[in-house]
């Protein structure tokens, strides 16, 4: 069933076609003023609108202009009895999807209304379809046949075929959004869009507005009205990452669309529904930032219903073979060069390591050797020197004693810091307390040192 707007000033020709579309089954709200139309319409869900050309106070086209530029994209149909070549044209010019001469007949107003309907519909599954493609970095994999790995797997199975809010726990880098999509594809809404909205990125203000939308004019910078997150992935699935990071001021809005699965756009007065899957992803221990009043506890019992705790790689090891093989060769290919071999040597030097940035720093090392072997096979002379950096970060404690070098020091912290934000200079600068700028003259020097170390070791082994 579709939701229709009629504007027409003439009362018969309202009601007529008000009882058609009704018959066609059709929910329908029909206007006698078009300025009471446009004060409705653009906070409410409408799927078509239908609308009189010559009317007083407004005609059509303008109606259509105004809604236009309050951001309502809703299919729009022109009717009128003065049909003529230029009005038409300034018709289609103003964003109308079609225009019809009166008089009509049932069947041909219902399928014009259909068309529109359709198209509308359209038009938002491809603007969510748009937004997932955006939101996906490439197509990937869960690797790993080891037992915590089948662990998860039949967690996966299990909780994919609730509606319940799930929430995924694990350290950064070990694969939580890979998890949720998978949850996704398992679940009984796979066929709907899947959306993300990465919660630690944004302000307070433009989370809630990326969240549930805004009106026209709802804060400094909001031009046109914007549908949020919920809205676009009606009958799918979001996917809210770092979930810990919400601010309080939106937690509790948070709160009432997971209870209620209602909520209102920012500056709108209008409720709508949510019909959405919760997922949510966090490194942090939740009931830890409950304690710490950070967390609201009504909203973590409401977020952490179904939980799924992924291991470290370091937990894993036995898996790491394996997914270096996967990262190898999907990155040659990327890259198009031909598949690289890991010697036996540097497989137990992959399998030793702490891995601090898990999956993700593994894909980062094989990306490295993809693109810097220049043989067939990755021995462990050419990645133990990335490794060794992260070591000394780890223990970096320990390793404070008399004849240590500051510089090394200060890397490690740097590198380790790096890992802890996934690559993300912004936020390595700010929690180091230094400047972008430093913390890329820092890396550039290292790696250019890097590189002269490793033009160098073939030298060195030659002599």
């Amino acid at each position: 069933m579709a939701r229709v707007c009629v504007i027409d000033d003439k009362d018969v020709m309202r009601d007529s076609l008000t009882d058609i579309l009704r018959g066609h089954g059709h929910e329908v709200a029909s206007y006698a003023e078009p300025r009471h139309a446009l004060a409705e319409i653009p906070g409410s869900r409408v799927d078509a609108i239908v609308s009189d050309l010559k009317m007083p106070g407004m005609d059509g086209i303008e109606l259509l202009r105004a809604l236009r530029s309050r951001g309502v994209e809703t299919p729009f149909v022109l009717m009128t009895a003065y049909a003529s070549v230029p009005t038409a044209v300034e018709a289609m010019k103003s964003g109308a999807l079609d225009y019809i001469q009166k008089p009509f007949d049932a069947d041909q107003i219902s399928i014009v209304v259909d068309r529109a309907v359709t198209m509308g519909r359209l038009r938002g599954e491809n603007e969510a379809l748009r937004m997932t493609l955006r939101d996906l970095e490439g197509e990937a994999e869960l690797i790993g046949t080891g037992r915590a790995m089948r662990q998860v797997r039949n967690e996966i199975e299990r909780v994919a075929r609730s509606q319940a809010t799930v929430l995924i726990q694990g350290e950064s880098g070990t694969g939580k959004e890979l998890v949720a999509r998978a949850i996704h594809r398992a679940s009984p809404r796979a066929a709907g869009p899947m959306l993300c909205v990465n919660c630690a990125a944004l302000s307070s203000t433009l989370l809630e507005s990326e969240l549930f939308g805004h009106e026209r004019g709802a804060f400094t910078g909001a031009d046109k009205l914007r549908k949020g997150r919920f809205e676009l992935a009606n009958g799918g699935t979001l996917l809210l990452d770092e979930v810990s990071e919400v601010p309080l001021s939106v937690q509790a809005k948070l709160l009432r669309v997971l209870q209620e699965r209602e909520f209102e756009r920012v500056g709108s007065s209008s409720t709508m529904h949510a019909d959405v899957r919760v997922i949510a992803t966090t490194n942090r221990d939740l009931s830890d930032w409950v304690a710490r009043r950070r967390f609201r506890e009504d909203l973590f019992f409401r977020v952490s219903v179904l939980p799924v705790v992924l291991p470290a790689l370091r937990d894993r090891r036995e898996d790491i073979p394996e997914l270096a093989e996967y990262f190898l060769r999907r990155i040659a290919r990327r890259e198009g060069r031909e598949d690289r071999r890991v010697t036996q040597r540097a497989l137990n030097v992959l399998e030793s390591y702490h891995w601090p940035g898990n999956v993700r720093e593994l894909q980062n090392v094989c990306e490295r050797a993809v693109v810097l072997c220049q043989d067939e096979q990755i021995d462990a002379g050419l990645i133990e020197p990335w490794l060794s950096t992260d070591v000394r970060a780890e223990n970096l404690s320990r390793s404070m004693r008399p004849g240590h070098m500051m510089e090394d020091m200060e890397r490690g912290l740097i590198e380790q810091t790096l890992v802890r934000f996934g690559g993300h200079r912004m936020k390595t600068a700010k929690s180091l307390g230094i400047g972008v700028r430093t913390l890329g003259m820092k890396l550039k020097k290292w790696r250019e040192e890097a590189a002269m170390q490793l033009q160098q070791s073939p030298q060195r082994r030659a002599g």
